[in-house]
């Protein structure tokens, strides 16, 4: 089974956990440790991604990473060419809610061929930048402006834009280490406006603010910076019960 029907599968009975490794900031025990403590402690998949990298840890960690675990590991890739045969998928991101053709298109044409040679799983991601109150990494390398937190209508526009070209994630993210996570109101106001999975990542810190991300409609949670913070099981494992909790189709 592909891993976006997977997914599929798992967004159509409940909220899941997706949990983000930065590869340019552990070492291989490191990335091993995580990522089985994911695992073990209910995570649905791994993403792996860095908006910047400054070591040459991104393909040796990656391949770690697949080898030590069972879920789904997917390349959530930066700016540049992160492609690699090491992973089950790429979210191919398309940064909809930027104006910059690099994010829209060109940084995609340039990883479309390593794709294909390597036989990677392509899932076509509509990528939204909201703003969180701060300048992110992502905001700064993809020289985006991010969509304004209040503004939600801006926001369903352009998931739906993601959509109709045939996009089939749409990706909201407030960027790393985020002062605050995207919007309750914004997140409803999208599912109530598109057919395809949410995965929203972002300023999430606490198990309760997961919960309430899954209950105004996001599919998937991505939780990043904390895990850096505190390689915490227990952690992990509230923010996975809590997730799960929110059940779809009661």
């Amino acid at each position: 089974m592909k891993v976006y029907d997977k997914l599929i599968a798992l967004s159509q009975n409940r909220a899941s956990y997706l949990c983000l490794i930065d590869p340019d900031k552990i070492d291989l025990e490191q990335a091993i440790y995580t990522a089985k403590l994911c695992q073990d402690n209910g995570a649905d998949g791994i993403l792996v991604g860095s908006s910047l990298m400054l070591t040459n840890n991104f393909e040796k960690n990656l391949k770690a990473i697949k080898d030590n675990v069972e879920i789904p590991v997917l390349i959530f890739p930066g700016i540049f060419n992160f492609v690699s045969r090491y992973a089950d998928a790429i979210l191919l991101l398309s940064v909809v809610s930027s104006r910059n053709p690099q994010m829209l298109i060109g940084e995609q044409v340039r990883a479309a061929p390593q794709i294909k040679e390597y036989g990677l799983e392509a899932i076509g991601t509509a990528y939204m930048l909201i703003d969180s109150g701060e300048n992110t990494s992502v905001n700064f390398m993809s020289s985006s402006f991010p969509i304004p937190r209040n503004k939600p209508d801006i926001a369903v526009a352009h998931a739906l834009a993601g959509q109709y070209l045939g996009m089939k994630i749409v990706y909201m993210d407030a960027g790393s280490g985020a002062l605050k996570p995207v919007k309750n109101e914004m997140i409803k106001k999208i599912r109530m406006n598109i057919d395809i999975p949410i995965i929203l990542g972002g300023g999430i810190r606490t198990p309760e603010v997961a919960r309430e991300k899954a209950q105004a409609g996001a599919d998937f949670i991505v939780t990043g910076n904390i895990l850096e913070e505190k390689s915490d099981p227990q952690l992990i494992r509230a923010f996975a019960d809590a997730i799960h909790s929110v059940k779809r189709n009661d």
